[in-house]
C-alpha cells in the first residue's frame, strides 16, 4: 500500500526543527510519495534542498501563490517562467484566486492566474487551484481556458456538489484533505456521490489538520486520517483508497 500526498508545503518553516523525523513518520504510514506546491520565488531554494535529499519521495510544482500576488507580480511571475526553463516540474502550482485576505489585488490575481494556465498550456502540464471565497471568479476563468490540454486538481476543494461537478467539467480531479473531517466541513455528506476515480488525497501541510488534530500544526503522517475517513465515506478497504488515490495522482502528475 502507497499513499500520496498530493500536496504539502514540505519546506515550510513551521516543520524545521523535526521535517526529517515528521517525514520518515510518514514512511512508517506507508505514505511515500509528495507533492509540493510553490509559493513564491523565496520558497524555490527550499523545495530544491528537499527534493535533493528525497528524490525518489519529493516532486515540485513551480507557481505563484494567488495571496503572494502583489505589486511585484510580473516579476515574480518572471521567476517562473524562468525556472520552467531550466528544469522539469510536474505541474503549475498553486495558482487561482484568494478573496478571503485581500480583495483589493483580484484584477491582477485574474491576470497571474490566466498566465499561468497558459504555461502549463504550453508545457502540457497540470494546474493545482487554490480557491477561497471564489468560486465564480476561478469558474469564470476556467470557462474561458477549457480545453482537452486544460487539466490538473481542485486543491483543497470545500465546495458544494454542485461545484464539484462543476470542477469535474474542467477535467479536474478534487484534492481532498483535512475538511472532510471537520463536523462542519460538509463535503463528507455528498463525495460518495463524485466517483473515488476522481479524486485525490492531500494534507495542504502545515495547515488544515484533520480531526482530532484540528488547530495544531498539520503532519505528513495525518494524511492516514483522511485515508480512512475516505474509507469510511466509500465503503472501501484502507488498502484499496490508498490505491486509487495514488493512481490518479498518477494520472494527474505522470509518476
Amino acid at each position: 500500500m502507497i499513499l500520496t500526498d498530493t500536496h504539502i508545503h514540505l519546506y515550510s518553516e513551521d516543520y524545521e526543527k523535526d521535517r526529517e523525523d515528521l517525514i520518515e513518520n510518514a514512511f512508517q504510514q506507508n505514505i511515500e510519495r509528495f507533492f509540493l506546491p510553490a509559493i513564491d520565488s523565496e520558497t524555490t531554494e527550499a523545495m530544491y534542498e528537499l527534493e535533493a535529499r528525497y528524490p525518489e519521495n519529493v516532486f515540485l510544482m513551480m507557481g505563484l501563490h494567488p495571496t503572494h500576488v502583489q505589486e511585484n507580480y510580473e516579476e515574480e511571475l518572471k521567476h517562473v517562467e524562468e525556472q520552467f526553463e531550466r528544469r522539469r516540474f510536474y505541474a503549475v502550482g498553486e495558482i487561482g484566486i484568494d478573496l478571503h485576505w485581500d480583495k483589493s489585488t483580484l484584477e491582477i490575481q485574474q491576470k497571474a492566474f490566466r498566465w499561468q494556465i497558459k504555461l502549463a498550456k504550453k508545457y502540457k502540464l497540470p494546474i493545482v487551484i487554490h480557491c477561497r471565497k471564489a468560486f465564480d471568479e476561478i469558474f469564470d476563468i476556467l470557462g474561458e481556458e477549457k480545453s482537452d490540454d486544460l487539466f490538473g486538481i481542485f486543491h483543497c476543494f470545500t465546495g458544494n456538489l454542485e461545484q464539484a461537478k462543476r470542477a469535474l467539467s474542467y477535467n479536474l480531479k478534487l484534492g481532498i484533505g483535512g475538511v472532510v473531517t471537520f463536523k462542519n466541513g460538509k463535503i463528507d455528506k455528498f463525495l460518495n456521490e463524485i466517483p473515488l476515480e476522481e479524486i485525490v488525497l492531500e494534507t495542504d501541510g502545515p495547515y488544515l489538520s484533520p480531526t482530532p488534530f484540528r488547530g495544531k500544526r498539520n503532519e505528513p503522517e495525518y494524511l492516514i486520517k483522511v485515508a480512512e475517513k475516505l474509507a469510511g465515506i466509500y465503503e472501501k478497504p484502507l488498502a484499496e483508497i490508498a490505491e486509487i488515490t495514488t493512481r490518479n495522482s498518477k494520472d494527474i502528475f505522470g509518476i
